[in-house]
């Protein structure tokens, strides 16, 4: 399995952030309010697994005091990590499209004033999202094996 790359990320961030901008200029006046805390479940999800992610490196790394991991344990972490970096990029890019119709408007009309918040939030919450998996990602590659061998 191969590292996400954040070319990966940032292009579904781009396409969520253009479609959702677009569906939110053709339908605003319909949607109901924003709550500001909306996006706050996907920053505590990111940081849960940043602390899973430095939990399963000690453990990789056979500190004391820490049991060894099992390979379908970090197999299943890395397919977690995986799938979070990818949907915090793609919601990233819904609050990032949305942030982009209310920012401008918020001097101008309530409704877009009071979404703003909700809207920065959840963009920030979403990006924390994405750090943590990639952290989690990252903790769950094993240390390179120094033990001398054929052609090193």
């Amino acid at each position: 399995m191969t590292a996400t790359r954040s070319r990966d990320l940032l292009v579904a961030a781009l396409v969520a952030t253009v479609v959702v901008n677009l569906l939110v200029r053709l339908t605003y006046g319909s949607l109901p309010a924003i709550p500001p805390f909306a996006g706050v479940t996907l920053g505590v999800l990111g940081v849960a697994e940043a602390i899973a992610g430095r939990a399963i490196r000690a453990r990789i790394e056979r500190r004391p005091g820490t049991t060894p991991v099992p390979p379908l344990v970090a197999a299943r972490a890395v397919v977690v990590a995986k799938a979070s970096a990818l949907g915090g990029a793609i919601v990233a890019g819904a609050w990032a499209g949305l942030a982009l119709h209310v920012l401008p408007r918020a001097a101008d009309v309530v409704a877009a004033a009071a979404d703003s918040a909700g809207a920065v939030i959840g963009l920030v919450c979403a990006l924390v999202l994405v750090g943590g998996a990639l952290w989690l990602e990252r903790c769950c590659r094993t240390p390179e094996d120094r033990r001398p061998g054929p052609g090193r």
